[in-house]
């Protein structure tokens, strides 16, 4: 049995990131208690419909979970241990703004025990371009709030923004990596379609760094990391030690299972033999609705077939410092991994030899996406 996490998805948020892409709408100050109710009521039916299992890890993302209070995340907490199991050292992270701050220690104080902390960035020009709402002092107030908690901090940065040089990432970054925390994510900002920068880009009015300057910031972002000792275990994820690593995370790259309630959440589960995928109604009002009519907010559960299970498991795995056991890939294929393909890789320095697993190079960690195409197809 492989693990298991719950997924809880909090749509709203104060405003809206032009570069998000996520399922996320305005607050507009009305009351939490329905949507808290259906959540509650969703995780109950899932445990009806797949069974009662221990949790290793579970997750408040969104939208801005943070803007919830501490008797309400601990409603929460109670129904996830409820519906299931929680493990006596189950990893509890509460996706934060910085600008909640003053709702840290309740948050802990209900059983929230990882933060990960939205900076997205330690410069006040970036953040206004960004859209945020908080300055760079914030952020760091934000961080000392949660360190005094004396729980896990986890912290999120943007590159790639635009205009911005090598030098002043190399800055930030070792900024950020000196303040108490033993993780951080740092993506590079991608111009997701439909999105308030996606708009900007087709009217000339943004223009992001190109390709090769994209390259450049990715190969100081794993040269600082590594020197401030925060070695990459995922393209995009870096930590002190093994045991700072994000464990819900690991979930997903690693094929396991978890369930996803809230408006829009994704789930993927082993339920007698098959691979189960499930997604919630999106907009807040349909997905209540749908648990009051259903006793789940499911707008489709589908069992993969064994080539997207195959596919899934290549894509997310590759990501990892780990990587991906090839006779896993192949049993779920049906047939071998292209040994062309293979050996086409490793010669380009793509990947590294290995009979056991799929391993990227540190190259091929800026290409991980093409490279499981090559390999899939």
């Amino acid at each position: 049995m492989s693990d298991f996490g719950i997924y809880v998805h909090w749509p709203y948020c104060a405003a809206i990131c032009p570069y998000c892409d996520f399922n996320v709408y305005r607050a507009r100050g009305a009351t939490n208690a329905p949507l808290i109710a259906a959540i509650e009521a969703d995780m109950a039916g899932h445990a009806a419909r797949f069974g009662k299992r221990q949790a290793t890890s579970l997750f408040f993302g969104g939208g801005t979970p943070s803007l919830l209070r501490g008797d309400e995340i601990a409603r929460l907490i109670d129904a996830a241990s409820s519906a299931f199991t929680l493990a006596a050292d189950c990893e509890i992270t509460l996706e934060a703004n910085p600008e909640d701050s003053a709702l840290f220690a309740e948050q802990a104080a209900a059983g929230i025990n990882r933060f990960s902390i939205g900076a997205q960035a330690l410069d006040d020009d970036a953040l206004r371009a960004l859209g945020r709402h908080h300055d760079a002092h914030a952020s760091l107030r934000a961080v000392e709030a949660a360190a005094a908690t004396h729980q896990r901090v986890s912290l999120d940065l943007i590159y790639a923004r635009e205009g911005q040089s090598v030098d002043d990432w190399r800055a930030e970054l070792t900024r950020a990596l000196a303040l108490p925390v033993e993780h951080v994510s740092l993506y590079q900002l991608t111009i997701e379609p439909e999105t308030a920068f996606a708009r900007r880009v087709d009217r000339g009015q943004l223009t992001p760094p190109d390709a090769d300057t994209g390259a450049e910031l990715y190969e100081v972002t794993q040269e600082v990391c590594e020197a401030a000792g925060f070695p990459a275990y995922e393209i995009s994820n870096h930590a002190r030690d093994e045991g700072a690593r994000a464990r819900h995370n690991l979930l997903y790259w690693r094929s396991d299972d978890w369930i996803g309630v809230g408006p829009g959440a994704h789930g993927r589960v082993t339920h007698n033999g098959a691979r189960v995928a499930i997604e919630a109604q999106r907009r807040p009002a349909d997905y209540i609705d749908a648990v009051s009519e259903h006793g789940v907010g499911w707008i489709s559960d589908a069992a993969l077939t064994q080539q997207e299970i195959a596919d899934e498991t290549l894509l997310m795995g590759i990501r990892t410092d780990e990587g991906v056991e090839i006779a896993r890939l192949e049993e779920l294929r049906g047939m071998p991994l292209k040994a062309d393909a293979v050996a086409w890789l490793t010669e380009q320095e793509l990947i590294e030899p290995d009979d056991a697993r799929i391993r990227l190079t540190k190259r091929g960690r800026a290409l991980a996406n093409k490279i499981a195409l090559e390999l899939s197809v």
